[in-house]
């Protein structure tokens, strides 16, 4: 008895370090993790898709009122004006919810899982998987009209968060977790692995390398398999299968690309807008309460125009098969940017994925009927433009052009259109990125005072302030300073620029080795001492944000620049220093944990066990 239990201790060590050595440092150990996420997003999706038409049902009486709107609610025996109050009852139960339990669960969901990648390493609390879903459920099923892709990815993603921390995996693999999550959630939802897989890395990682797109295939897959297996075969639109776009039609996809990529940008900048003008409005309010009263302005919204209610897909059917006049597509299209905008904006939880391809459905058929009206029957059928100017829109607002192609492809199953789609979104992609610098998800966090345009350097730099890296001023130079003494202060130093200060000591600039030699090269007399020559003006502010200094010194081609503190010199930033911040991050997310620590651990919480 006394030796089987170091024997068995034994044996419970090896097991413990046996599986975490696969788990955190063999690809087997992450093929395992991103099947186990797969199967989680794909069981998510379900619940979640579950609990919208439950929602749905409780709140109007239908499985999806956009399919008869105008009609009553007959569950409780009320006419159509039930809709003015219905966002209201939802706004009453997902407001509390959200405020106290998960703040991250308000809005559209994906700019937050991308902050929690490049700004978090991949930390998002599990309660958002709870707190979203039923959300976004109640908000959508209360008449919401945002889409379902948002909530779902900040569903996956939550999941495969809480598995990697739970097995204590290091940063860059937890990322990896979360993209898989990503992708799970919107292959299971929309039946679109590819997609799933495209939008993950495009959007969520921005990371094409081979292991990434390995891992992320197999996740998406698997939650694909088990939406086949709980709900069969399913497509967000039952369409015939459209003619191919003959040539000489290249043109009009062309000029719908083009349109369709600045609608995408109208989109965003209308739904940011009436989000600045709904805060101002409610300022000083308690937020908890924001969804329950903006509510009723939405309901007064969905009464007016109750194809609004929910995420519209009926509708949006309709318009690609050629059911709606264009009086009425020219309502539609405009209701949906006022109706998504005033969800979110009122404190709603939703996606903006399903209302760019609403808009761009709606887009796409009136742009159709007008290519008929100038072309006649040369002039494919008005569905092909309308899924055409959903991918346009789609890449005008969120500027990934492989995702719009591919989840439109597998949502209409139209691969006959691949071709002039990827037309119309490289265009779209190129006229959205002309008219705004960001994307319908970067310009979210841009406005907390974030950005993601430059996410491995910026992701790391930015967890730093400039006070913190950097290094001490080199010896200040006076205007009065000769050449001569320059030249010898340039060969005691590495840098290529002195500061030049005057006699109060305020910052008049720098003066660059190359300017100084190339002068005493010359010989000439009229210039000898540092204020005869002219200095170079860049420096950065001590409070500014990071990435100013990267890009300062790539637009400059400076190794070093100075750090102002008001008007004074404070200190000075070089390459090397940010080079090295970034490679002790980067060796710091990466490196495993202490080896003899964790079997300590282990060996106590066994010992634990056992005395129990």
């Amino acid at each position: 008895m006394p030796t089987a239990t170091p024997t068995a201790e034994a044996f419970y060590l090896a097991l413990r370090r046996r599986l975490r050595e696969v788990l955190h440092h063999r690809r087997s150990g992450l093929v395992l993790m991103a099947v186990l996420i797969g199967i989680g997003a794909g069981l998510g999706a379900l619940v979640f898709r579950w609990l919208i038409a439950t929602f749905t049902y409780i709140f109007s009486g239908h499985a999806d009122y956009a399919a008869t709107p105008g009609e009553g609610n007959p569950l409780f025996g009320v006419g159509p004006w039930f809709v003015i109050f219905a966002p209201v009852l939802a706004g009453l139960l997902y407001g509390p919810l959200v405020y106290f339990f998960a703040p991250q669960a308000r809005g559209h969901g994906v700019p937050e899982v991308m902050y929690a990648v490049a700004r978090k390493g991949g930390k998002i609390p599990a309660k958002v998987a709870v707190v979203k879903s039923l959300a976004s459920a109640i908000c959508i099923g209360g008449g919401g009209s945002v889409g379902r892709e948002g909530p779902i990815v900040q569903i996956g993603a939550s999941l495969g968060s809480a598995l990697g921390r739970f097995v204590r995996l290091p940063e860059n693999r937890l990322k990896l977790l979360v993209a898989c999550g990503s992708a799970g959630g919107i292959a299971a939802t929309f039946n679109a692995p590819l997609a799933g897989c495209f939008f993950a890395m495009e959007l969520i990682l921005l990371n094409f390398s081979a292991e990434t797109f390995g891992m992320v295939v197999i996740s998406s897959f698997t939650a694909s398999v088990v939406g086949l297996v709980a709900i069969g075969e399913h497509h967000m639109l039952s369409l015939p299968q459209f003619p191919s776009v003959q040539i000489p039609e290249l043109g009009w996809i062309a000029l719908l690309g083009i349109l369709g990529g600045g609608l995408g940008v109208v989109f965003m900048k209308v739904l940011y807008a009436i989000e600045d003008g709904v805060d101002y409005l409610w300022r000083g309010r308690p937020e908890w309460a924001r969804p329950a009263v903006g509510g009723l302005a939405l309901g007064l919204f969905l009464f007016a125009v109750p194809q609004m209610y929910g995420v519209g897909y009926p509708v949006l059917g309709d318009a690609v098969l050629g059911k709606l006049a264009i009086g009425t597509l020219a309502l539609m299209l405009l209701a949906k940017i006022i109706g998504t905008s005033l969800t979110l904006a009122i404190g709603g939880s939703g996606g903006v994925f399903a209302p760019s391809l609403f808009i761009g459905a709606m887009f796409g058929a009136l742009f159709g009927n007008g290519v008929h009206d100038l072309a006649g029957g040369n002039a494919s059928v008005v569905g092909v433009y309308a899924v055409i100017g959903m991918g346009a829109v789609f890449a005008g607002s969120a500027r990934a052009p492989i995702t719009a192609v591919l989840i439109i492809v597998e949502l209409t199953q139209q691969y006959d259109l691949i071709l002039p789609l990827m037309l119309a979104v490289v265009l779209a992609t190129l006229t959205s990125r002309f008219l705004s610098l960001d994307t319908m998800y970067t310009l979210k966090l841009r406005r907390r005072g974030d950005s993601l345009l430059d996410p491995v350097a910026r992701s790391v730099l930015e967890k730093y302030r400039i006070a913190s890296v950097m290094d001490s001023a080199p010896s200040a130079l006076t205007p009065e300073t000769s050449l001569q003494e320059a030249a010898r202060a340039f060969s005691k130093t590495r840098y290529r620029l002195l500061p030049v200060v005057n006699g109060e000591g305020q910052y008049l600039g720098a003066v660059s080795a190359l300017r100084v030699t190339v002068m005493l090269a010359d010989e000439n007399e009229d210039v000898s001492r540092v204020a005869d020559i002219p200095l170079v003006d860049d420096h950065v502010h001590i409070d500014a944000p990071m990435h100013d200094v990267l890009e300062r010194m790539m637009t400059s081609a400076v190794n070093a620049l100075p750090v102002l503190s008001d008007d004074r010199l404070a200190g000075w930033i070089t390459q090397r220093t940010l080079m090295r911040k970034v490679m002790e991050y980067d060796e710091r997310v990466t490196a495993p944990s202490d080896e003899s620590a964790l079997e300590d651990r282990l060996l106590r919480s066994w010992r634990r066990r056992k005395a129990h």
